[in-house]
């Protein structure tokens, strides 16, 4: 999170008018109020919880961040997540020996940019064994298999890859060390935005068609296990897991096997947009699991999708918009949509997610010290899914340097109330925050210790009261962020500093 000060000259984005509110403080008749419409910057946000996800490993080490430099971590407007998907066997080649460090190069960079990570490790794989084959010495069962598609030369040596049986208690053991091992590391770390559940059939997304043919009963009832599993390592990590688990393209509504994905606080990933003339199946799944749990999307290969005449850049919004996503990941080399896709990429950054601002807000011209103040602001959501971190609006008066000289929150409304823009249609929710702008604080009479060095050594000339907040002009900025008015969320306002966002001016006077 960057606190430099955007120099964005604050009346060519906001409209100041006379408000004819007389709610907005007690006191102050309606000519000491003024009210600041508020424009959207239009910018791409970073906040936690949403954004665009950028695929660092995608199976394969090399791609889709070969051609990322250190300390790249924006190279999509929006980026907020580094994913990195890599198997099993690079992670731990030897058991109890782990090389992290493949994490760790990486993550740091995103972590220093205020960035999150997340991580699916997958258990099968069409390249090359994604389970260590110590796992299968030491007694797993399991079975060989050739990919489809490998031709000459390379027929052979498709041929050798192995695939678990997903459910063998060597598997499950072995596979519970590993996540014992990675929860020490990232369970609960506020640095991780979300962990797939990775470990059942090819690339990590239940597909056993090809190897072991699991029944959808099989699948579902194998799923369950990894799934316990993983919360049992990582119970305060959000867990995901893809639609395929639960059928390609099945329609059904709802299914048993979806409500226990909800009831264990697992949210859904759609990883195969545009892999089909259809380009998604599920974004009535999607529906049923955005309220609660943030949805993420992914394309498919772009380069796949492409041959195959499915990619409709065209859709990537519609995308967004119907399963209500909070993250949307474009599957391939980001330099391949950065100047193709700039429409959808900003059309995207505007949609995805929350997208939290007061449309509006009401205030004094003129605030008395320690006086009631209330401040009316109408705030929408403009994004797609709910807020679903919650938070709370606070109101701070900053002097030109953008310190805060005083400072209240309004914890009686949490924002994550907010409903989603959808179908067009905002909801405002006006908003009335009550407090207070500093006050007078009295001085005693007696002469204790310091009041006496302060007359007599320092010769300063002391009142009886003393004033918590200097009377003048200050910026008042509105914030989004925990109920002790520090700020989290990034709104689209101009002008901010450190997440504070200037919407006007307030002077403050002396309670005479």
């Amino acid at each position: 999170m960057s606190c430099e000060k955007r120099n964005v000259p604050l009346k060519s984005l906001l409209s100041m008018t006379a408000a004819g509110l007389a709610l907005c403080c007690g006191g102050y008749d309606t000519n000491d109020l003024v009210t600041v419409r508020t424009q959207d910057t239009g910018e791409a946000l970073i906040n936690p919880g949403m954004g665009l996800v950028h695929y660092h490993y995608s199976n394969r080490l090399w791609a889709y961040g070969m051609y990322s430099k250190p300390g790249d971590t924006d190279p999509l407007p929006g980026t907020s997540v580094v994913y990195l998907r890599v198997l099993w066997s690079d992670l731990e080649p030897k058991e109890g020996e782990f090389r992290w460090d493949i994490f760790d190069s990486v993550a740091q960079n995103w972590i220093k940019a205020g960035k999150q990570l997340a991580f699916r490790v997958i258990c099968c794989n069409q390249t090359v064994n994604a389970t260590p084959d110590w796992v299968r010495e030491a007694g797993c069962k399991g079975l060989w298999f050739s990919y489809p598609g490998a031709k000459g030369s390379h027929q052979a040596e498709a041929a050798k890859r192995w695939e678990p049986t997903y459910d063998d208690p060597v598997f499950l053991e072995k596979l519970g060390n590993f996540l014992k091992a990675f929860a020490a590391r990232y369970d609960g770390d506020p640095s991780v935005a979300f962990v797939d559940v990775g470990s059942l059939g090819l690339y990590g997304e239940g597909h056993t068609g090809r190897t072991a043919k699991l029944s959808r009963e099989e699948t579902e009832r194998i799923a369950r296990l990894h799934i316990d599993l993983h919360k049992k390592y990582l119970p305060n990590t959000y867990l995901v897991i893809s639609d395929d688990v639960a059928g390609s393209i099945r329609q059904e509504a709802d299914l048993p096997f979806l409500k226990f994905m909800r009831e264990r606080g697992v949210g859904i990933r759609d990883d195969s947009l545009m892999c089909s003339k259809q380009s998604w199946h599920h974004d009535h799944w999607g529906r049923l699991f955005a309220p609660t749990l943030p949805v993420v999307l992914e394309t498919g290969h772009y380069v796949t999708c492409k041959l195959r005449g499915n990619w409709r850049k065209d859709r990537i919004l519609e995308s967004v918009e119907k399963h209500q996503a909070s993250y949307f990941t474009f599957h391939g080399f980001p330099e391949d949509f950065r100047e193709s896709h700039a429409a959808e990429i900003e059309a995207v950054n505007r949609r995805i997610g929350y997208r939290l601002m007061p449309k509006s807000v009401s205030f004094p011209k003129v605030v008395k010290l320690g006086e009631p103040v209330r401040i009316t602001a109408e705030w929408v959501n403009k994004g797609v899914a709910p807020f679903l971190p919650g938070g709370f609006a606070s109101w701070s008066l900053c002097d030109e340097k953008g310190n805060v000289c005083w400072s209240f929150t309004d914890e009686k409304f949490d924002l994550g109330s907010l409903s989603p823009t959808l179908d067009k249609k905002e909801n405002p929710v006006s908003v009335v925050s009550k407090g207070r702008f500093g006050f007078t604080a009295p001085i005693p009479p007696w002469n204790d210790q310091v009041l006496a060095d302060l007359r007599n050594s320092q010769g300063r000339v002391m009142e009886t009261s003393f004033d918590m907040l200097a009377p003048g002009e200050y910026d008042l900025c509105v914030s989004v962020g925990t109920r002790q008015g520090t700020p989290k969320i990034a709104l689209p306002l101009a002008g901010g500093n450190c997440r504070r966002y200037p919407v006007g001016k307030v002077k403050v006077v002396r309670n005479d």
